[in-house]
């Protein structure tokens, strides 16, 4: 027998992934890195490899494979149930039990028996190209010797389940290649928890780190059952950039006799932020620690413990510079409706348009064919197969590290999750289009309801980098989302004109009239359009520069405005605002309402004179709590 069958984390590192699979030795990296992880010890491949040679089991398992179509879903969950069957019913070899059963009593030390998580550590897992995302087994708060060596074959089983072999399959991975260790690691009671990843997802944004947090234990925001609290931190400041925080009603506990058990939230905790602002600051420097260790980005997993933060897994980040799908009519076009019917988080940028199939549990994975629209409350490993022949994914719970979010990035696949609703806003036979880049759904498209073209592969608009960024410059809301999908870095000029002059009366009048309110909800709402379409590349607005003609042809504005002769060099931009403080109060009111959703929006000051204007203005800006995020961006405009 080949050995070591057990090696503590502080034995490894990350060149034993053959021996414990990447969660394994990432987990031994860690601990050696000082970074705070639970104890706990991994059961290596030997274990595994002795289990199907005592048994002879593993030309049986191999055979049925090989007769196993695993495009066919009956076929595929038979020959599953077969394998696992007889992984199952076989005996751990003796030699193998004693060393596991010895292991977790050091583990347990003067608490003889110690409740444990026991997590697959498959050999393929982890690594930089596959996410293996939930395929295998994990088990939670285990206690004893029985149940343990119980779950130790339930994960070796897992290797085989229905999802796990199809998505060998579909990556291209031998079944015989791939081994699996099990984790036994020190429970951790998680009063929060959660998943970060040190680049944005969803954008491959390097500049900032997203920390997604739930209440009770982590398996939720994995298979997205809730939607978490998300939290974005600038990189290189570590300052908050945003806090979208959830209203959580349910949460997964372990109850007095040490079962995992989901139970409301309280009242008085479910809309609270889960995480103090020094715990997000002390997770998104782990989550840089951890880039910088493993020279490439992470996405980990962590939880919170009586104040304590640990780290309990990390991965390579396996969607970066992925191609995304996007579905065409037969004229080689997109159309989608003017008004969105839904939106959610973006999760999985592109466009993806089809018929809606709305899944109520994976059995209904059948009712997917190719170029459909598939829709869940949340998705798990189970649904892949179906995914794969989607041309877009929506779900109502779940967040960026949710299941649907990392698996549809993977697969380049248009992804919104977080719609709350959309099993039952959207019916089956429904033709949608799928922004994923927005978070946005449409009803309708350039195709029949009875026939969906093949989805064709582009590359999105963050395949291409350049060192210098390109900024465009842009006036009309109904624009937005059309130069947002192009490959621009953001708006360096977005004008205020337009947008007032939409709104229809002059600014003073509208004071006048005591219509401050309607004045600045029309104005947040088209800059809202923009920080939308573009969130989160930066949105520069520059503060209103109409002259004093201009101002005098809105509806009101002849009671307002002088006539000067020179009105490009009269009383217009920063000397206005000073003059004026009230009317420039609307669109700062308006700025501080969008960047309360969207924090990617920043303020010019045109046709500056002086640093004194300037300053003046600046306090004007001030004022209004502009400055207290310190995110937020005071350009003056170079005219």
């Amino acid at each position: 027998m080949k050995l070591p069958i057990i090696s503590f984390f502080k034995e490894l590192d990350k060149h034993d992934t053959p021996l414990v699979g990447g969660k394994g030795a990432n987990l031994g990296e860690m601990t050696k890195a000082g970074l705070p992880v639970p104890n706990g010890f991994a059961i290596t491949v030997n274990a595994y490899e002795a289990f199907l040679l005592e048994n002879d089991i593993d030309k049986k398992i191999y055979a049925i494979l090989n007769e196993t179509d695993v495009d066919n879903p009956e076929q595929l969950a038979d020959a599953s149930r077969k394998i696992q069957r007889i992984i199952n019913t076989s005996k751990i070899p003796d030699i193998v039990s004693k060393e596991i059963i010895s292991a977790y009593k050091k583990l347990s030390g003067p608490f003889k028996k110690a409740l444990v998580a026991v997590r697959s550590s498959a050999t393929a897992e982890d690594a930089g190209n596959t996410s293996f995302a939930g395929q295998q087994a994990s088990f939670l708060n285990v206690k004893g010797e029985a149940n343990l060596l119980v779950n130790v074959k339930e994960c070796w089983a897992s290797l085989f389940t229905a999802r796990s072999i199809y998505y060998r399959v579909q990556n291209k991975v031998k079944h015989e290649q791939v081994l699996m260790s099990v984790i036994v690691m020190k429970m951790v009671q998680s009063d929060v928890s959660g998943v970060m990843f040190s680049i944005d997802p969803a954008t491959n944004d390097k500049e900032r780190i997203i920390i997604e947090s739930v209440w009770g234990l982590g398996e939720m925001i994995v298979q997205g059952a809730v939607i978490p609290d998300r939290y974005v931190v600038q990189k290189d400041t570590f300052a908050i950039l945003s806090k979208e925080v959830s209203d959580q009603s349910i949460q997964l506990i372990r109850d007095k006799n040490g079962e995992n058990k989901e139970v409301e939230v309280p009242v008085s905790i479910r809309n609270k932020q889960k995480l103090t602002d020094e715990e997000i600051v002390k997770l998104a420097k782990m989550s840089n620690k951890l880039q910088e260790h493993y020279y490439f980005p992470q996405d980990s997993e962590w939880a919170k413990e009586k104040g304590n933060l640990f780290i309990v897994q990390t991965r390579p980040i396996t969607t970066i510079a992925q191609t995304t799908k996007v579905e065409k009519s037969e004229k080689g076009e997109v159309k989608i409706a003017e008004a969105p019917i839904l939106n959610g988080s973006a999760a999985s940028p592109g466009i993806g348009t089809g018929i809606v199939k709305i899944l109520k549990s994976p059995k209904e994975i059948g009712k997917i064919e190719k170029g459909d629209v598939l829709v869940a409350e949340m998705t798990s490993p189970d649904y892949v197969p179906a995914m794969k022949k989607s041309a877009a994914i929506i779900t109502d719970q779940g967040g960026a590290t949710s299941h649907a979010a990392i698996v549809s990035r993977e697969l380049g696949i248009p992804c919104v999750v977080g719609t709350k609703d959309a099993t039952k806003k959207l019916k089956d036979g429904m033709v949608v289009s799928v922004d994923g880049t927005s978070g946005n759904i449409f009803m309708g498209a350039a195709v029949a309801t009875t026939k969906v073209s093949e989805a064709k592969k582009v590359h999105t608009r963050y395949k291409v980098k350049t060192a210098t960024k390109v900024y465009v410059n842009l006036a009309e809301p109904e624009r937005a989302r059309e130069v947002a999908s192009m490959n621009v870095d953001g708006v360096g000029l977005l004008r205020a004109e337009f947008m007032i002059a939409n709104i229809g009366i002059h600014p003073k009048e509208a004071i006048k009239r005591k219509e401050q309110g309607k004045f600045i909800k029309k104005l947040a709402d088209g800059l809202e359009d923009f920080c939308k379409a573009f969130y989160p590349r930066p949105v520069t607005y520059r503060a209103t520069d109409f002259k004093t003609n201009e101002y005098r042809s809105l509806p009101g504005g002849k009671f307002w405005e002088p006539v000067e002769p020179n009105p490009m060099l009269g009383f217009r931009g920063a000397y206005r605002y000073i003059n004026s403080p009230e009317v420039f109060s609307l669109e700062l009111q308006a700025i501080k309402k969008v960047r309360e959703k969207y924090d990617n929006l920043n303020l010019m000051i045109p046709f500056c004179r002086s640093p004194e204007e300037l300053t003046r203005v600046r306090r004007l800006v001030a004022s209004e709590g502009l400055f207290e995020s310190t995110s937020f961006k005071f350009l003056m405009m170079c005219e």
